[in-house]
């Protein structure tokens, strides 16, 4: 096994011996590099020390003193991970089951989440945000766990510091089993976003989502993920949670902004790229078989395929429980699973993990004829996922499906669908018999136990044992494959240097570019390239709220960076002195998400529509009766969620008396609309008021004036059809791509799936001719 250095720190301080070595310290950490072996590293605090057989040397993890099958760094992570879970104990593996809730570098008490250090929240002061709060300590210690969710980090260097604190106090504990961090998507550019080609940042900014998709480059994805994963790994983490390949087929979905596509074929080579890139490791930096110390682990979602949610509705709510396939069409949502992520060229085969969605996916489980939670499915776990199709990687659950949901159809809560009316720990059993690995945001090992208890009287110690064991080697080989047991510490310094370097930064730019679509350009009025005098409105933004109904006051402001806009153009608030007009808006934003608690206590059934025009639609082509229905516990006289002849208006509804208004102002001058949006839209409500549309599903506001002034030529294509109206919509199939009418403009093109413009007219190139349907 050849494998190059990866680090080296200054000064040598650590004594001479007969290994040929290189031996290096910084702080408490030391580092070793054994010649034609791996990077050895190690916290003295920890209690770890060096052992050496056969000239080599190793790691004695467990400190008995000789070298067991695990620590051999010699032999494969499947051999390695085979022996390490038949030495641990069964509280070790109901552990190392567990996925934390969401972890914030440092903590702060102004979240869902709150952690205190010795007592005291980090904004109390004078505390080291590198440090481990209590309840971490906690839930590394008592409750065995070693998969962490991390999300907001103040910086890389206190990301660096937070790893290293972390791993040099779990080393310390048990079997010296090292932690597994992870992350959601972090890479995702803003319309804030301002790229400056000789500094770095935080971290590179790409396009994310339907962004990435707009693309239509796998290739370019790969690059992605190939940057990505070098930033991940220099921040401590060795696992995304991503690519999230479900087909956006039904456009009203919450969820939609995150996929790449409702193509089958497109999201297929996208996903598969972006696995490709994340997981494989260069030649330098390999172990075995294309994984190696750039490698992170991508785990998928959400099986089989979230998209199809009924009427656009979400999981994460219990108002949007349940998928739907009213077209039959099942096979499609899975064809990226299967002939994608699982299939890949490279070394490492398929993707590590695998997250299945909140859903129910109705009436698909044909051997069971169960309507639950696709992580409580036995039919989609074992019978598809392992059996039929032979994964034999990591399940976990999406975060939170063990516990109980809210008051109401509409709280945010625990995601038990299907499974109600059972007890917490008799849900965690009911996910080990569907053939899951590990628990997402559970923090406790209590449950995971209970479910053990339960397994042994039914089926017996023997059996339940191997069943844990099952799942403890495809746990811990994600985690030996990456090199985390030779050496879990990061060099601070080149963290630094690494995440946000520069080139990283550029490429990112570049493929923002990208993913920029032009939708509409009467007469040529783009690109605008003299520096002329543009007028840009203000917005109207209405009160948001998140997750847990916290509310964010509403604004009236400039929509975007106006310094930024001046580098480009003259900016005035007068329409009179303006050459043109850019008017910034989103697309239409539903004030509710498919639910009203409102509705309900004025007696209707609280479901409402989810539209995807600005002006006020009344639901006259909905269902009458809904495909799906059913709440057992908080509202079991709710038979039917059909909305028809309800209506909805759009929270952002400014935005469209903004264009219109602006178009007045304005008179014969043109008027440019750049639309972020997250989800389709409707366009007739203004189209034919304006001369130029541009379109990004959110990316920076730079990389749209780029192409507007003709700085970069555009190149995106729409990565999903465009509906004509809210009819198409709700006369669509769910689960179904390419079944609406797509828009048709004043110009005579089509918002179909796969146009775009350029400057010389609509694109048609081998992207186009490869994934048109």
């Amino acid at each position: 096994m050849k494998i190059k250095n990866i680090m080296r720190t200054a000064a040598a301080v650590f004594m001479a011996c007969s290994i040929q070595t290189s031996m290096a310290q910084t702080s408490d950490i030391h580092w070793m590099d054994v010649k034609r072996g791996p990077k050895l590293g190690w916290s003295e605090n920890s209690g770890v020390k060096i052992i050496k057989v056969g000239g080599k040397a190793f790691k004695d993890l467990n400190k008995n003193g000789k070298l067991d099958p695990y620590e051999d760094w010699r032999l494969t992570p499947e051999k390695r991970a085979e022996d390490l879970a038949s030495r641990m104990t069964v509280e070790q593996i109901a552990g190392l089951m567990l996925y934390s809730r969401h972890q914030a570098i440092p903590a702060s008490k102004y979240t869902p989440y709150p952690g205190t250090y010795n007592g005291k929240a980090f904004e109390e002061g004078d505390i080291d945000p590198s440090l481990l709060t209590d309840q971490q300590k906690k839930f590394l210690k008592e409750d065995n766990m070693r998969h962490v969710l991390i999300t907001k980090v103040q910086s890389p260097e206190v990301a660096a510091k937070w790893n290293n604190n972390l791993q040099a106090y779990v080393e310390g504990l048990g079997l010296g089993i090292p932690a597994n961090n992870s992350s959601d998507p972090r890479h995702t550019a803003t319309v804030t976003s301002e790229f400056n080609a000789g500094a770095g940042g935080q971290i590179s900014l790409w396009p994310d989502g339907l962004a990435m998709g707009a693309t239509f480059d796998p290739e370019l994805v790969k690059q992605f993920g190939e940057i990505a994963s070098k930033e991940y790994r220099a921040l401590g983490i060795s696992t995304a949670l991503s690519p999230q390949i479900d087909l956006g087929t039904e456009p009203r979905w919450y969820r939609i902004a995150y996929v790449f596509s409702e193509s089958p074929d497109l999201v297929r080579d996208m996903g598969k790229a972006y696995v490709e890139g994340f997981q494989t490791s260069e030649k330098d930096f390999e172990i075995n078989k294309g994984w190696g110390y750039h490698s992170v682990n991508a785990m998928v979602k959400h099986w089989p395929g979230g998209g199809p949610e009924e009427g656009g509705r979400d999981g994460h709510w219990a108002m949007g429980k349940f998928a739907v396939y009213p077209g039959n069409n099942f096979n499609d949502h899975v064809k990226p699973f299967t002939e994608g992520a699982f299939k890949l060229d490279g070394g490492t085969q398929s993707a590590s993990a695998v997250m299945p969605y909140y859903t129910i996916s109705y009436d698909q489980d044909k051997m069971y004829n169960e309507n639950v939670g696709n992580g409580f499915s036995k039919y989609m776990i074992t019978e598809l996922l392992r059996d039929k199709y032979g994964y034999d990687g990591v399940v976990c659950t999406d975060w939170l499906i063990t516990g109980n949901e809210g008051a109401t159809p509409g709280t945010f809560a625990g995601k038990p669908w299907g499974t109600e009316e059972l007890s917490i720990e008799e849900r965690h059993y009911k996910v080990l018999k569907a053939g899951v690995d590990q628990f997402g945001g559970n923090n406790e090992k209590g449950p995971v136990l209970a479910a053990y208890e339960m397994g042994v009287k039914e089926f017996g110690e023997e059996y339940m044992r191997a069943r844990f064991e099952r799942s403890a080697v495809r746990l811990l080989k994600n985690i030996f494959r990456v090199g985390l047991f030779e050496n879990p510490y990061l060099n601070v310094e080149a963290t630094v240097a690494t995440v946000g370097k520069p080139e990283f930064m550029n490429a990112g730019y570049k493929a923002q570019l990208k993913s920029v679509v032009m939708l509409k350009n009467k007469a040529s009025v783009l690109p605008v390239q003299e520096k002329k005098t543009v007028y840009i409105p203000k917005i109207y933004t209405p009160v948001k709220t998140d997750w847990w109904g916290n509310a964010t006051p509403a604004s009236f402001d400039y929509p975007v960076n106006i310094d930024l806009v001046s580098k480009y153009y003259d900016v005035t608030d007068d329409p009179k002195k303006a050459d043109f007009a850019i008017v910034f808006v989103k697309n239409p934003q539903s004030a509710e998400a498919g639910y009203s608690d409102v509705d309900r206590e004025q007696g209707g059934n609280g479901y409402l529509p989810i539209s995807l025009q600005y002006q006020s639609y009344t639901a006259e082509y909905a269902r009458e009766q809904s495909i799906a229905a059913g709440d057992p516990v908080v509202d079991p006289e709710v038979k039917d969620r059909s909305y028809k002849g309800k209506t909805a208006t759009a929270s952002n509804i400014m935005d469209l008396k903004t264009i219109l208004d602006t178009k007045m102002m304005m008179k014969d001058k043109p008027v440019i609309v750049s639309v972020t949006a997250d989800k389709p839209m409707i366009f007739s409500e203004f189209e034919n008021r304006v001369e130029g549309i541009v379109l990004n599903f959110g990316v920076s506001t730079q990389a749209v004036l780029d192409i507007i002034s003709g700085k970069e030529e555009p190149s995106g294509l729409l990565p999903l059809q465009m509906p004509a109206n809210m009819k198409t919509v709700e006369q669509q199939k769910e689960d179904v791509p390419f079944d609406i009418e797509a828009y048709k403009d004043t110009e005579g093109h089509i918002y179909d799936f796969g146009y775009g413009l350029n400057w010389k007219g609509v694109i048609n190139d081998d992207r186009t001719k490869r994934y048109k349907p």
